[in-house]
This record gives C-alpha cells, sequence and structure tokens, in this order.
C-alpha cells in the first residue's frame, strides 16, 4: 500500500495564482518521486485553477493527494455551488480562443467530475479529476 499525502494551497481570486499552484504542484509531484506525472498533472491543474480563479469572485484552493489505491486526486475548489459547464468535444474545443479547459481535461485525466464542498464557511464545489500514478 503506498504512502498517501494530502496537501491543500488555499489561493486569493487572482490569475497569478495559476502559475503559483502549478509550481507547488510540480514540487510536490517531483519530491514525492512521481517526476513522470508532473507535466500532465501541471496542465490539469491550471486548467482547474484557471477555471476557478476566471468564472468565480471568491477565494478559490488547490487540492493534491494521494489515495491508497495509487491514485493522484487533482481538485480546484471554488465558491460557486453551481456545477461546471459540460466539456465540449476536444476537436471543437482546440479550435475555440476559450472553453478549452474541461476539454483538456476529460481528454488528459483517466477521470474527472465535480462535488459540492465548503470552505471558508461558503459553499462551493470541487472540479477534480485523477491521474493513476
Amino acid at each position: 500500500m503506498p504512502e498517501t499525502w494530502d496537501y491543500t494551497l488555499y489561493i486569493p481570486n487572482d490569475l497569478r495564482a495559476v502559475t503559483i499552484c502549478r509550481r507547488t504542484l510540480r514540487l510536490i509531484l517531483t519530491l514525492h518521486g512521481l517526476i513522470g506525472l508532473v507535466d500532465t498533472a501541471e496542465l490539469l491543474a491550471a486548467e482547474l485553477v484557471s477555471n476557478a480563479v476566471r468564472h468565480t469572485k471568491g477565494p478559490a484552493a488547490l487540492r493534491v493527494r494521494l489515495t491508497p489505491q495509487g491514485v493522484v486526486w487533482i481538485g480546484a475548489w471554488d465558491t460557486d455551488p453551481a456545477p461546471p459547464e459540460p466539456p465540449c468535444p476536444l476537436e471543437q474545443a482546440l479550435e475555440s480562443e476559450e472553453g478549452r479547459g474541461l476539454g483538456l481535461v476529460g481528454a488528459c485525466a483517466d477521470v474527472w467530475g465535480w462535488e459540492p464542498s465548503a470552505r471558508f464557511g461558503d459553499r462551493g464545489k470541487y472540479v477534480w479529476c485523477e491521474l493513476g500514478a
């Protein structure tokens, strides 16, 4: 059974936080010996966190953990409890200037989804994805 871990980085509603999340995630995965997942995980986290920051007005958070099943779980929490818009097909999304985020997540992650959640006393949601370690 692999060693499990769980990190959460709380961020303000600021697009610069996306870069901070990417670099933090890179460091976490590298220090835990998961360097082979870094590039894909960074892309996924950047899409999830940028959606959280762009489409809501409150704080956000990046959460990354290794589950007992050996899966890296990446989630972005935001203050909007509404479900995310369904992704458009990746072929269509690649031709668009915006709206590609969840299409990329769906194409690159093993599985993704969303769930209601609360942080800071506010209702909100986690949009998450998983990568097999």
